[in-house]
């Protein structure tokens, strides 16, 4: 099976695509490499921008992931406009070429912070997505706009992903487990602005799991989806931090405790990905927080602006 992955130079691609190298598939990236190129040598290369694709470019694969876009909220709000581009736009885009071309199946990498608020509920796919935020309504303008496409011809596969979690070659720590590991190595000290409010986490190997699992699942299936390793307060990320470094490297940390409001609040259930993808998430935060560990020598220079999503995409934009 031959499979073009959009974006697939990034922070789940560099871990998810050695693994399809290994189960046998024929994998093909097209990326700009604003984060470089952690990928295998045998991956197919495609230097181009989503937009400048034309069907040719995608004829002849069997399933197209899209892993690209605009990545998390300080990158929506301080680029608003490319945040509905990339975000919105790009992943219909792709998804009208791929079926217009032949391609059986899209996967579309979503966000669980469509939910926006969600008043401590768990929330499933059948559940209001009210994000008042760019970042989480461009990720449901996405979903959206892919969704459309599907028929019984064209699967198309949509995650709502927790925030994902862990070590990857395309390392970051801008994401809530990781930049606490980061601070508190880095300043020992775990800053908590909301301990209160609920965040879906998803191991990055979990993600890679669910990416396979769609891949794999029979070509009737499609639809919406909710992954996540386990739903955690803030707080209690925090705590499971703080208790890891001090088991794995002895180091004394000091948890601040803030009570800053934040509307970005849900959790959310993830039995349809279960049921009907078989997706078995077998991480936690425990074993997160192991995984960074393991990789520290890969990834100490905590000031490497390339571990920044927002630092990297600044310096794109003065050069602009």
């Amino acid at each position: 099976m031959k499979i073009l992955i959009a974006g697939g130079a990034g922070y789940i691609g560099s871990v998810l695509i050695p693994k399809l190298i290994e189960r046998g598939y024929e994998v093909s990236v097209i990326d700009l490499f604003w984060f470089g190129n952690h990928l295998p040598k045998e991956v197919g290369i495609v230097h181009k921008d989503i937009f400048d694709l034309k069907a040719e470019d995608v004829r002849g694969f069997d399933q197209v992931i899209f892993l690209a876009g605009l990545s998390n909220d300080p990158m929506a709000e301080f680029s608003p406009s490319k945040n509905f581009i990339f975000n919105a736009a790009a992943p219909a885009f792709l998804a009208y070429l791929a079926k217009g071309a032949g391609v059986k199946r899209f996967i579309y990498a979503g966000s669980c912070s469509v939910y926006g608020y969600t008043v401590n509920e768990l929330y499933d796919e059948t559940q209001p997505a009210v994000s008042n935020y760019p970042y989480g309504i461009s990720k449901l303008q996405g979903e959206q706009g892919v969704m459309q496409l599907q028929d019984k011809g064209f699967s198309v596969i949509a995650f709502r992903q927790g925030t994902v979690s862990g070590y990857s070659p395309r390392m970051r720590l801008d994401l809530v487990v990781n930049t606490m590991f980061k601070s508190a190595l880095a300043n020992k000290t775990i800053t908590v602005n909301n301990p209160a409010i609920w965040r879906p986490i998803l191991s990055i190997q979990d993600a890679a799991s669910a990416y396979i699992r769609a891949i794999e699942a029979n070509e009737g299936i499609s639809g919406i989806f909710n992954v996540a390793s386990g739903n955690y307060t803030v707080g209690e990320l925090g705590d499971l931090v703080q208790s890891g470094l001090k088991t794995h490297l002895k180091a004394d940390v000091q948890l601040k405790i803030n009570h800053v409001q934040d509307f970005r609040n849900y959790k959310v259930s993830i039995d349809k990905a279960r049921r009907v993808l078989s997706f078995h998430p077998k991480h936690d935060v425990e074993s997160i927080i192991k995984d960074l560990v393991d990789n520290l020598p890969k990834f100490k220079d905590f000031d490497n602006p390339a571990y920044y999503n927002i630092q990297v995409f600044r310096g794109l934009e003065k050069k602009d």
